[in-house]
């Protein structure tokens, strides 16, 4: 089963909440972190993205960027900019978007739960941005930014939440600046609540799932592990090996789509490359105006002015196998390799990646302004698909899944002492 457990949280005070809280560190280069928290001293980028306070240009892993996370974070604690709870909470957080409300359960999770595979994985990790999240983490002690979490969603607790929300105020409660997007906070205060929360994930909850924050989980739970190791006196119980989550129920999530926009045709004619699509799909021009896949393992193609509807002939795919269902296995089989010759989507400068959120007006941005010859918009996976992979063990393609709304950092830090 899945732990979760309460924990003293470091929190801002309310009035400084919507301008310390920041969106993750990996969705922004240093420069623009620099223009969002320009004249905004208490902003947690100035504590995820320290480079911001240094001179342009500078290696955002060097030792002066590691220094001054170290030194911001202390600034931030001694200016009561983050106070410590008195005794452990667990939080509720919740996002809205687009009138839709998802509640998530903040607590921190067990390092041995993720080597055990009660926290299950759906993507793979570099050891490079490992590396450096586990830097962040050991040199702060804390875990700065939270990991987005589902679970397999439950009666009782999805009670105890709607009870709360109904009848308290949200600690915090404002719309992101930058994302448009509404985010509401409430610690629940009652004992017994957080006690029976726990009971319920500890005995109820067969796994959690990661959604978003592959990298930063892998990097939490390496440096509990580390730490265990180093301590001979290790009980299990020490908060290194606790790492912090939102736990969403998965029957609340929504996952946007992912898309792929290329720079060449692999030295094809456009008549040659639409002739190779018909072999594996059923290939009809729709006009000018953009057009959107409506179902699985439909896409929607942009070239040269003009968007088509792609649909995958039967037997080109496998709906009894979690991986060969996906659509983005289709198009990386049938069309990415077999067509264009693109072998490794994570190193392959041929290819670039555009999340759902952007629109397909930013795909035919991108081929009509000439950086790319052709714009390939996929059906959105669903939890469930992602549920299936992650239970039998498999790994999604690269660039698979994109999670709106992103969680903020800096409503809640946990430290590891």
């Amino acid at each position: 089963m899945a732990r979760v457990k309460a924990f003293k949280g470091y929190r801002p005070p309310v009035e400084i909440a919507d301008k310390l809280a920041t969106l993750p560190y990996d969705v922004m280069n240093s420069a623009e972190a620099r223009v969002m928290a320009a004249g905004n001293e208490v902003s947690l980028l100035r504590v995820t993205k320290a480079e911001i306070d240094l001179p342009e240009g500078i290696d955002e892993h060097s030792k002066e960027v590691y220094d001054k996370v170290v030194e911001n974070f202390n600034l931030f604690k001694d200016n009561k900019w983050l106070v410590q709870d008195n005794e452990p909470k667990l939080y509720i957080y919740a996002q809205t978007m687009d009138g839709r409300t998802q509640y998530g359960i903040v607590g921190c999770t067990h390092v041995d739960d993720y080597f055990n595979n009660n926290i299950k994985k759906h993507e793979l990790t570099r050891k490079d941005k490992e590396d450096d999240r586990m830097i962040h983490v050991n040199i702060t002690n804390a875990n700065v930014e939270p990991v987005f979490f589902a679970y397999p969603a439950h009666k009782e607790i999805d009670q105890i939440v709607a009870n709360i929300v109904k009848n308290e105020k949200p600690i915090y409660d404002f719309v992101g600046k930058e994302d448009g997007f509404g985010h509401h906070f409430w610690v629940i205060e009652n004992p017994i609540t957080v006690k029976r929360i726990e009971e319920i994930f500890e005995n109820e909850i067969p796994s959690l799932y990661v959604a978003d924050g592959h990298h930063r989980t892998a990097a939490a739970a390496r440096v509990g592990q580390e730490r265990k190791a180093a301590n001979p006196n290790h009980t299990g119980e020490e908060e290194y090996n606790y790492f912090m989550a939102v736990i969403f129920p998965d029957s609340q999530l929504k996952i946007i789509d992912y898309n792929r926009v290329v720079k060449d045709l692999n030295g094809l004619k456009e008549e040659e490359f639409i002739s190779k699509l018909e072999k594996s799909f059923v290939v009809e021009k729709m006009g000018e105006d953009i057009y959107s896949p409506s179902k699985l393992h439909e896409f929607s193609m942009y070239l040269s002015g003009a968007w088509y509807k792609l649909t995958a002939k039967e037997g080109t795919y496998n709906d009894n196998d979690p991986i060969g269902v996906l659509d983005v296995t289709i198009l990386s089989n049938l069309v990415l390799d077999e067509v264009l010759d693109i072998k490794d989507l994570r190193t392959s400068k041929r290819i670039d990646f555009i999340g759902g959120i952007r629109g397909l007006g930013e795909l035919k941005r991108r081929v009509d302004n000439g950086e790319m010859k052709v714009a390939f918009a996929l059906y959105a996976v669903s939890m469930q698909q992602l549920i299936d992979i992650a239970d039998s063990g498999n790994i999604m393609p690269p660039k698979t899944t994109w999670f709106e709304p992103k969680l903020r950092s800096g409503l809640v830090i946990h430290e590891l002492v």
